[in-house]
């Protein structure tokens, strides 16, 4: 099975976004990058190296639904005279903005965001839509875990790997154990985890540190050779990888507890003190952050946590 990697340039980073080729019977596109004319003329100069064309894709697998991994897959589709798109059921991003379900907007109330900064994102991300075309659930076949997805020489097992988002996957090739991982896993940095309701009650908020804890003890299981991930260098030693994430989410877990005072704080609070240079779009990732680290605290019996007024309030316990 030839896996080709492919950089495309996305408007949100200085690192490009990966997408990966399977250029084998029946071709098929992991992730697609944004939807702008540069990644999109980036991806067909790749295919034609290839000695393909979007006409031959078949197939459309993402990783996760955010706008730098799924922007150009409804054109792609339709281009390709409707390529099969497939991602799994826990996912939303592809069917409209983070910020435009109700159900985010008062998990961010809940973490203490102020209604008017809550706004303000929103805002913000209408810029971000921009760079992915919706598809609706009716356009989109659903990735199962350990599903197979079938190739001409051989086959990709599907592996659900929640944590960035609720319906993160990721695929081995348990023949020489490669592992394409999307977001779970970068060499250069931790994913953030993202502010989610839950895929099963949406009133609730996705635990996501410890889904993502989780996610990665499962990749070290199959103790995988090559990592591929949706941004940056490929990693070839996981096991340091994985114990360095492990030293950055202690690190990040000891820093939050510190900054949570015995009066109590909320995560809007702990997030502005974490990250004060932070502004428009980036506020959101900052609160993400700092619920996901909160929640993770208080999981672990290190903080408390109350309601007022509508408000997650977390207090810090006198041992620590």
């Amino acid at each position: 099975m030839k896996i080709v990697p492919i950089s495309l340039p996305t408007p949100f980073y200085i690192v490009p976004v990966n997408v990966y080729l399977v250029a084998e019977d029946p071709v098929t596109l992991i992730d697609t990058g944004p939807k702008t004319k540069e990644a999109a003329d980036t991806l067909r100069a790749a295919l034609r190296r290839e000695g393909l064309a979007v006409s031959d894709i078949r197939r459309i697998v993402l990783t996760h639904a955010h706008e730098d991994h799924c922007g150009l897959a409804r054109s792609l589709r339709d281009e390709a005279k409707d390529a099969q798109v497939l991602v799994h059921g826990w996912e939303t991003g592809h069917q409209a903005g983070r910020l435009e379900y109700e159900e985010t907007r008062q998990l961010l109330v809940r973490a203490g965001v102020p209604v008017p900064e809550v706004e303000t994102m929103r805002r913000m991300y209408e810029g971000v839509r921009q760079y992915a075309d919706p598809l609706d659930d009716d356009h989109c076949g659903e990735l199962s875990d350990e599903a197979e997805l079938e190739f001409e020489s051989g086959v990709l097992q599907v592996l659900h790997t929640p944590g960035h988002t609720p319906g993160s996957c990721s695929f081995i090739r348990h023949a020489d154990r490669t592992v394409i991982a999307g977001d779970c896993v970068l060499k250069r940095i931790t994913p953030n985890p993202i502010l989610s309701p839950d895929p099963i009650d949406r009133s609730r908020r996705f635990r996501s540190l410890e889904e993502y804890l989780v996610s990665l003890a499962r990749v070290r299981s199959l103790a995988p050779t090559l990592v591929l991930g949706g941004h940056g260098e490929p990693v070839h030693d996981y096991e340091e990888l994985f114990h360095r994430y492990l030293r950055a989410i202690d690190g990040r877990q000891s820093q939050v507890i510190r900054l949570v005072p015995t009066s109590g704080a909320t995560a809007w609070e702990v997030s502005r003190a974490m990250f004060p240079s932070t502004d428009d779009v980036h506020r959101f990732l900052g609160v993400s952050e700092a619920v996901a680290h909160l929640d993770y605290a208080h999981s672990e019996g290190r903080l408390s946590l109350e309601i007022s007024d509508g408000r997650e309030l977390y207090r810090r316990l006198a041992a620590d």
